[in-house]
């Protein structure tokens, strides 16, 4: 029988503890190493939603991107009821739901969140776009218009739209940083980069970035994808685990509202 201990070590050999940086928590972080798992949900972030979600489908295990505690923006201090994390820490335990967030080493990791980002924009000959093997460089098969791109990039990612700054450069050499990587647009440019896709900029990262097109794209749509290839992975390493399955309560929570013309 397979169990968490068994999908926490599989998911390590695909991204490395040591990928993580040291601010971030990831790993089995709410339950049992050795409770038996048939039944798997994948998701971006543990909402209320899905936990809700994994104990109506009888899933011992949740499997996600984001972790659901101890991260620099989020610490737990407390476990209470009147707090958001405190009601979902709550629930996982109270149901025996265990989780394993695998973050900012699935960012670095080859086949992780930069990669699968970058393929599903088109990009080949990809290269690491910072020495801790976040985000990725790469190019298209041709150059195009910035619009074109743009348009592009709302249909492969699925995204509800997108912020962008048009520097005057088409787009061939694209850097691509899953989440919010804002803090490597320098590096973009110094690879030489026309096009940087992210998310979570900063005005001041559009106002004063002059050298490169800046496209956020948003969080979820950026990182999203890697829900379905946890599933594959995961599926095609646990044959005997019975469902493995993402989420369907973890979607983009943030819509657009666009000038008339």
């Amino acid at each position: 029988m397979t169990t968490v201990r068994d999908i926490e070590r599989m998911l390590f050999t695909w991204a490395p503890r040591e990928l993580a940086e040291e601010w971030d928590n990831v790993g089995l972080l709410v339950g049992d190493p050795d409770i038996p798992v048939r039944r798997i949900l994948v998701a971006l972030d543990i909402t209320e939603a899905v936990v809700a979600e994994a104990a109506e489908q009888g899933a011992e295990l949740i499997v996600a991107h984001h972790p659901v505690m101890n991260c620099t923006w989020h610490r737990v201090q407390t476990v209470r009821a009147d707090d958001r994390q405190g009601r979902i820490l709550t629930a996982l335990i109270q149901q025996g739901i265990a989780v394993i967030c695998m973050h900012t080493n699935l960012d670095a990791a080859e086949g992780g969140v930069n990669d699968m980002l970058a393929h599903r924009l088109g990009l080949t000959d990809l290269i690491p776009l910072s020495v801790e093997k976040i985000g990725r460089v790469g190019t298209l098969n041709s150059e195009i218009p910035l619009v074109e791109f743009t348009r592009s990039v709302v249909k492969l990612l699925r995204a509800n739209g997108l912020r962008y700054t048009d520097r005057g450069r088409p787009v061939q050499r694209v850097a691509v940083g899953g989440g919010a990587c804002g803090d490597y647009i320098r590096q973009a440019v110094e690879m030489g980069c026309d096009t940087f896709v992210t998310s979570d900029l900063k005005y001041h990262d559009f106002l004063d970035t002059t050298e490169i097109n800046l496209i956020d794209a948003g969080h979820f749509p950026t990182e999203d994808l890697i829900c379905t290839e946890l599933v594959r992975r995961i599926s095609a390493a646990f044959p005997g685990v019975t469902s493995v399955k993402t989420a369907a309560h973890c979607r983009e929570i943030i819509q657009y509202c666009i000038k008339e013309s």
